[in-house]
């Protein structure tokens, strides 16, 4: 008898993950949108609005000692549950704020609480797969790029009725509110294995995490990281930069460098975030065939390489031939370095998780001060080499697919709540 898809239990906790993802990038999204209201309302400068987005990083940055111990501590479903709940409240928050310096730390909290849902909602993919032996990870981003596209409609429908930003905020936390009781229905629920690995798998162990990682797991301690483990936050890192700013800086690179008119601007983040979303439909299937990492090399040596040949053509049918070789070639980056990391261990994916939130969050700004220093075009010129650095990275990790070692993320056994 055929099972429907929304009782299978691996397509049940693919939606249920996938509205983890949805609320995050719709959360992130709906705050981003109306920054210039928030600025105009709080009576901020410039410098104060970019400070603002650095917050936000900096709460990510500094998360990661503490996720790492409820990582250990709690299952990934609790996380994830309460700290998508928070995010949600953090839009009324942040629409109340009376000054810069309450703004400041909403954000910073802001920024922890998203450190948490990256590392809780990526271990549930990473389970899934490993549970079901079947790609999932690059869908599930996906759903990170449609929560995005869907908060900015939303913020359009809300400005043609209202201006005021706590009536949107209020909104869009409802929404939120709805994504999480949904989400909360399907998560998968973890119980570590009664007993320790056989003689073989812990050898293999030492030899990708390194002794000391293996036994700061057994201790439930955290340990200084492994080199494959550096490499991994290092991909993760350069990868975030290269999406996060292409997201924040295609448009004005148009209109100041390539001379697009107002209409033909905003065709830079389209651009980039539907070959986006349209390449991680597709990057599951190239996963099975290819590997991850001959996607991971391969992809962002094209969108880094594109970007560059973009750049220093000019014009603005340049400029979205690079734009979509970046969004086409960095689509797959995350959701791969996310499951070589879980299999690693909770600690690892709790780094690298944490390196990745920085990176989307804090580049932008970093870019912004390229740009100042110099021009947009060394700026973006900066996105192309941190491409390519992933690229580097790429090289020198070990990439095992899910489907050839199930059971590896986080030694645990699964089973659908």
């Amino acid at each position: 008898m055929r099972v429907l898809r929304v009782r299978d239990p691996f397509y049940r906790g693919q939606l249920a993950i996938a509205a983890l993802f949805c609320s995050l990038g719709f959360q992130y999204a709906t705050w981003a949108a109306r920054i210039p209201a928030i600025k105009a309302d709080l009576g901020l400068s410039a410098a104060e609005v970019g400070v603002l987005l650095m917050a936000a990083g900096v709460g990510a940055a500094v998360s990661f000692p503490l996720v790492a111990m409820l990582m250990r501590r709690f299952d990934s479903r609790r996380i994830a549950v309460l700290s998508a709940i928070g995010l949600a409240l953090m839009l009324p928050a942040l629409a109340a704020a009376p000054n810069f310096p309450v703004a400041l730390a909403v954000m910073c909290f802001d920024g922890f609480l998203v450190g948490c849902l990256n590392v809780s909602m990526n271990a549930q993919g990473a389970a899934l797969e490993s549970r079901h032996e079947r790609n999932a990870m690059a869908r599930l981003h996906a759903t990170f790029s449609g929560g995005s596209l869907l908060a900015a409609l939303v913020a359009s429908g809300m400005n043609a009725v209202t201006s005021t930003v706590a009536v949107h905020f209020a909104a869009a936390a409802v929404i939120l509110f709805l994504l999480v009781a949904y989400a909360s229905t399907g998560l998968l629920t973890e119980e570590r294995a009664a007993e320790g690995g056989t003689d073989s798998q812990e050898s293999e162990e030492k030899e990708t995490q390194g002794v000391e990682g293996v036994e700061g797991e057994k201790k439930g301690k955290w340990a200084l990281p492994s080199r494959m483990t550096l490499w991994m936050c290092c991909a993760m890192a350069f990868g975030t930069v290269t999406e996060g700013a292409m997201n924040d800086w295609s448009a004005l690179y148009l209109k100041d460098v390539a001379k697009a008119s107002a209409e033909l601007a905003p065709l830079g983040i389209a651009v980039v975030s539907g070959m986006m979303v349209v390449a991680r439909l597709f990057a599951d299937g190239w996963r099975s065939r290819w590997g991850d990492g001959r996607i991971v090399v391969v992809g962002s040596a094209v969108g880094g390489v594109g970007l560059a040949l973009a750049l220093l053509s000019g014009g603005l049918v340049p400029a979205l031939i690079g734009f979509a070789c970046v969004g086409l070639g960095v689509a797959a980056v995350t959701p791969c370095v996310y499951v070589a990391a879980a299999n690693q261990g909770s600690d690892t994916l709790t780094l690298v998780a944490a390196m990745g939130t920085t990176g989307l969050l804090a580049g932008p700004p970093l870019i912004g001060f390229i740009a100042h220093a110099s021009s947009l075009a060394w700026g973006l010129g900066a996105v192309a080499a941190s491409a390519l650095v992933v690229s580097l990275c790429g090289t020198r990790i070990r990439w095992t697919s899910p489907a050839a070692a199930p059971g590896t993320a986080e030694e645990a056994v699964l089973t659908q709540g």
